[in-house]
């Protein structure tokens, strides 16, 4: 089977990261489709597509609240009408809510788990029975440098991302005889909008500490979910990838 006949989902996809992951993986043949949410923005959403198409990139776009589970049926049902099953499960929708743990409220707390974490088994839940049926999957899941090593002011968003890595090892060996792979990449810093964003003593600081000496770019990221989601990388499983410039190593 042709990459070009496999149907791949990227949650988050219209992000920094998730927009590097949807072009990478159209490159190499798949179907892809980039979810989003958005708060609802599809204006903003629609105006990315827009962009992608006039970049030479032909990627669908569905809508879904994955942090919930009737709203996640309902995207990916939909994706499966026009698509048929989804081969690759990109799962990098997150977000951030930092502050230190005295000043954090349950509102910051459950937003980061249910968007970063409960996404994920909302949606892999949602593919997963197909991916056995067809003997065939791919889920790759972005974590983070931060559920790694820890990082202050981040206690929600460390702890979600590494609750990604408990999922990963423990559904991979669930699946493993039924030719699906599960597995985890975790970037470091990487030179989205969010991080340019940010004063530039303040990022040079950051900068200073990776070993590499500059931020990581998205397409370096990307590149790795499609080595991935490769057919050929079927022994790999359960396997955490760590894209951090030499910022962290265990």
């Amino acid at each position: 089977m042709k990459n070009s006949q496999r149907v791949a989902l990227v949650t988050g996809g219209t992000g920094g990261i998730g927009t590097a992951i949807c072009r990478d993986l159209a490159d190499n043949g798949y179907q892809v489709i980039a979810g989003y949410y958005s708060g609802g923005n599809h204006e903003k959403a629609n105006a990315w597509q827009i962009q992608q198409a006039k970049d030479g990139y032909d990627i669908a776009i569905a809508y879904g609240n994955i942090t919930d589970f009737e709203c996640s049926k309902t995207c990916i049902e939909g994706i499966q009408k026009e698509f048929g099953a989804i081969d690759i499960l990109v799962n990098n929708a997150g977000i951030t809510r930092d502050t230190t743990f005295k000043r954090m409220d349950p509102s910051q707390w459950f937003e980061v788990i249910n968007t970063n974490l409960n996404s994920m088994f909302n949606v892999t839940r949602l593919v997963i029975n197909k991916m056995l049926e067809q003997e065939f999957g791919r889920v790759i899941n972005i974590s983070s440098i931060n559920a790694e090593k820890g990082q202050f002011g981040q206690t929600n968003y460390s702890a979600a991302k590494a609750g990604i890595h408990g999922f990963t090892k423990a559904l991979a060996q669930e699946v493993a005889s039924k030719g699906i792979t599960i597995n985890t990449v975790s970037p470091g810093y990487i030179a989205t909008s969010m991080i340019m964003d940010v004063p530039e003593p303040v990022r040079d600081k950051i900068c200073a500490g990776i070993p590499v000496g500059r931020f990581g770019e998205p397409k370096e990221i990307a590149r790795i979910v499609s080595f991935l989601a490769d057919a050929q990388s079927g022994f790999i499983t359960g396997s955490n990838i760590s894209a951090n410039g030499g910022q962290h190593m265990h």
